[in-house]
């Protein structure tokens, strides 16, 4: 393996660079010293791009030298810095690749890791030569399928992986961005493909995201693929098509709308259900109520798209609010920090959260206008 050194150094003396304790490293630059110089040139990118990325996301300075990076900011920056070149260059000599996605990923879990080395008390950033530099959160989660391992990339995917890995029913319940459906379904092709499952179904409700398609041609499959596409597509991300296609034809892998689940009971299966902010109370029941003996269930969805007609209650939220505690169901509540698509999704989210969060507020600062049916003066 490549030899990967960290020093702290002064911004004068004699130029040699030397270890120092993570004290004195509030007033020094981190330099992080790469032995090979090819991998080195994968990690800082064309013109130094990822490194620029890696500044604007974290507000450090990055400076690139012969086969040296020196890390100049905040020493808790400084050290997710730290934490995530190291990931980064780690994942390049086990012959992975890097892009901006796998940079903001390496960001978030270095963050998860930083946050638990403070709270266990020990020094928040290994300077010394004699610090093991290893992989942060080396023993996360992977769920292994034949197309590779897929790794979680924020705090919350790592704790959603451990759940789809332990529990028999999950809930997934977050923004759009954070792989509440991705990982669920690599949980469902690793377990069909090691035998620990017999198939896997798929579904999700026929509801419309505030438009109105009307009349779709072509028979019952034709007008439901719409609705399913995403699932369709993380199946192909995990399996090569032709097994799909196989797959599907023996009924080991099932896509289907949820009208179709009612009467059912289903065996030794892993049971996804997508979208489901768009079920009703009653439909929601009766999915739930599906699972038999051997079955894994995830049911997915983000309670801030719901396209149900006005004052419908969603069966999420009322799944939610009636099992939430019941033992025996996990349930991963995702934020705008999971998100894993481009940053600016992570914004928005932010931003939509906020203005809720700020409209709730006046809504229970404004004066009542009646008590107990009469009117207030005003």
């Amino acid at each position: 393996m490549t030899r990967l050194t960290a020093t702290v150094t002064a911004h004068h003396g004699t130029g040699t660079s030397s270890p120092i304790t993570a004290h004195d490293a509030r007033r020094k630059p981190v330099t992080l010293q790469f032995s090979d110089n090819a991998l080195l040139a994968r990690l800082v990118g064309d013109r130094d791009r990822h490194l620029h990325h890696m500044e604007e996301a974290l507000g450090v300075q990055l400076a690139h030298r012969g086969n040296r990076i020196s890390i100049h900011g905040d020493p808790g920056r400084a050290a997710l810095a730290h934490s995530a070149l190291t990931t980064l260059y780690r994942k390049l000599e086990r012959g992975g690749a890097i892009d901006t996605s796998e940079i903001d990923a390496a960001i978030r879990l270095s963050n998860l890791h930083e946050t638990l080395r403070d709270a266990s008390g020990t020094s928040s950033l290994p300077l010394t030569e004699t610090d093991s530099l290893r992989l942060p959160l080396n023993d996360l989660p992977a769920i292994r399928t034949k197309r590779g391992a897929i790794e979680p990339r924020s705090p919350g995917q790592a704790t959603y992986m451990e759940m789809l890995a332990r529990d028999e029913m999950v809930f997934g319940v977050g923004p759009a961005g954070t792989g509440k459906t991705y990982l669920a379904v690599a949980q469902a092709v690793a377990m069909l493909q090691a035998g620990q499952v017999d198939r896997i179904v798929l579904s999700r409700p026929a509801v419309e995201a505030g438009e109105r398609l009307g009349f779709l041609p072509g028979d019952m499959k034709d007008k439901i693929d719409p609705y399913l596409r995403p699932l369709y597509d993380a199946l192909h991300d995990m399996m090569p098509g032709d097994q799909i296609t196989r797959r599907m034809a023996t009924g080991e892998i099932e896509v289907a709308p949820l009208a179709f689940m009612r009467g059912r009971t289903l065996a030794h299966a892993y049971v996804i259900l997508d979208e489901a902010q768009n079920t009703t109370a009653a439909q929601m029941k009766m999915f739930l109520t599906r699972m038999g003996s051997g079955t894994r269930m995830v049911i997915t969805g983000d309670l801030s798209q719901i396209d149900l007609p006005y004052g419908a209650i969603s069966g999420l939220q009322d799944a939610l609010d009636t099992l939430e505690g019941v033992q025996g169901i996990s349930v991963n509540r995702f934020d705008a920090r999971d998100v894993v698509r481009h940053r600016l999704v992570a914004r928005i989210v932010e931003a939509y959260d906020e203005r809720t969060a700020l409209e709730r507020g006046i809504s229970r600062r404004r004066p009542r206008r009646e008590n107990n049916g009469t009117s207030e003066q005003s």
